[in-house]
């Protein structure tokens, strides 16, 4: 692997009740191959309500949720006002580009901590639920037409341990070529 960049963890939140948003916490402990400690989302299998009406079997590659703060700006200069754990996901970070990275990369968070990149976020409507409008602003199209979503990525944990806010994130990349992220 390729060591790359390093950024830090901003905040950490989880829920262990279906609810859009989470409650920022003072530290969060993953579970090697489930996920977030008492989040409703751990789990071997998936747990979002949409995926297991799919399948309820398929492997859960949604273990853990990641947003760059630097959403929260970008979507400020429209006026929405979005939190740390408001988007639902499970660890905000600052300072590394989440949506640019290949599927596999290695995040690697505190003193223990080890997640592997699965690939992008799926916004849904419960964003405009949470703030009407707020969708467009992470979803949208590129140049050449493309779907963007910015409402960040998802991962699996590979190593547990505890991950606070403040904790630093080094950032491996995987072999080349590099698969892009995409929905899961």
């Amino acid at each position: 692997m390729q060591h790359s960049i390093s950024g830090m963890v901003t905040a950490v939140s989880s829920n262990g009740e279906y609810a859009f948003t989470k409650p920022n916490r003072d530290s969060v402990t993953l579970l090697a191959g489930l996920g977030v400690e008492g989040d409703v989302h751990a789990g071997v299998t998936v747990k979002h309500r949409w995926l297991v009406a799919q399948d309820p079997t398929q492997p859960n590659l949604r273990q853990v949720h990641l947003i760059h703060e630097e959403l929260f700006a970008e979507v400020g200069v429209a006026g929405y006002q979005v939190r740390p754990g408001e988007l639902g996901e499970n660890i905000t970070t600052r300072g590394i580009d989440l949506l640019s990275l290949p599927v596999g990369t290695i995040l690697s968070l505190g003193d223990d901590a080890v997640l592997e990149v699965t690939g992008l976020r799926n916004p849904c409507r419960q964003i405009d639920n949470f703030q009407d409008g707020l969708l467009k602003q992470v979803v949208g199209r590129d140049e050449a037409g493309n779907v963007v979503r910015k409402a960040g990525i998802m991962s699996v944990v590979k190593k547990g341990g505890v991950v606070r806010p403040d904790d630093q994130i080094t950032v491996d990349l995987p072999a080349e070529p590099h698969r892009p992220l995409d929905r899961v």
